[in-house]
């Protein structure tokens, strides 16, 4: 049973990653409507390193270009300092995009190390997580709608990249959604949907990988939830679905809103709220 289990896991992971509707609420929401265990944060975490590696696949071409051009950058600084100028052979725009990824994921991972046992045991509260649901909907509501979407990821500044690096931390609350929050911020800044997604994109991959590097002993231990097999199982599967996920979204989002998901995630916290007023659930 915890096999299937972990494949369910694995699939609603993948699914539920990059859309705006959080991973971590439909990990710790699905299990009890179903009456199985709490897979626990570091399970979480770990099935994120498939998405995530998902992400690293699917933006291979930029991830490689930026990360060449930040460390050409730093030797033509270091070439600069001595005195020597060389025609760049490196697009700075690149290069700047690797330090907004640096400097975005700065509040995350300090807060994340800081508020560890917190999310661990207090942030996983269904009351929590029902409320982060619908508020966060509404926030994202507004930003797409208010947005004004007429600036790109060539307009990015030092300025947008750390808002939406706290806007990310946020997400280490259950519910919040870590594209939702981060997309949510990007477009409040101008940004248009593609372009606030794909940043949000690749901002992630540093903190959900020493997220998931992190909390791998945890899942792994054989007093876990599912133990090492269906937890490697559930991240194999997240990572196919995610990748499927990541190239439908982006193409989505190049001529429709975000409306389908901010219904879906107010529905699901006051399903949650119901359940848990009802006595159905315990939080």
């Amino acid at each position: 049973m915890e096999w299937f289990q972990a494949v369910v896991l694995g699939v609603l992971q993948g699914l539920t990653e990059f859309l705006p509707i959080s991973s971590s609420a439909h990990l710790r929401i699905y299990p009890e409507l179903f009456g199985w265990e709490d897979p626990g944060a570091a399970f979480t975490a770990v099935t994120q390193i498939g998405t995530e590696t998902a992400v690293i696949l699917y933006f291979a071409r930029d991830i490689g270009r930026i990360v060449s051009a930040w460390f050409r950058s730093l030797a033509g600084g270091r070439e600069a300092s001595r005195g020597r100028r060389r025609r760049a052979s490196y697009d700075p725009q690149d290069a700047r995009m690797g330090w907004f990824v640096i400097i975005g994921t700065v509040p995350i991972g300090a807060l994340g190390y800081v508020l560890q046992d917190v999310i661990r045991d207090d942030f996983r509260s269904l009351w929590i997580i029902a409320t982060t649901l619908v508020v966060l909907g509404v926030i994202l509501g507004i930003a797409d709608r208010v947005g004004r979407k007429d600036r790109t990821v060539a307009d990015l500044t030092y300025k947008d990249a750390i808002l939406i690096g706290f806007a990310q931390a946020m997400a280490l609350i259950p519910g919040v959604s870590r594209s939702g929050a981060s997309i949510s911020m990007g477009l409040f800044l101008g940004l248009d949907r593609a372009a606030a997604a794909r940043f949000a994109f690749l901002l992630a991959i540093p903190a959900v990988l020493g997220s998931g590097i992190f909390e791998w002993p945890g899942a792994m231990d054989e007093g876990s939830a599912y133990g090492a097999g269906p937890t490697i199982l559930a991240t194999v599967v997240a990572f196919g679905v995610g990748f499927a996920v990541i190239a439908w979204l982006m193409s989505w989002l190049e001529k429709r809103s975000f409306a389908p998901f901010i219904i879906y995630r107010v529905g699901l916290g006051l399903f949650t709220f119901a359940m848990l007023a009802t006595g159905t659930w315990s939080a």
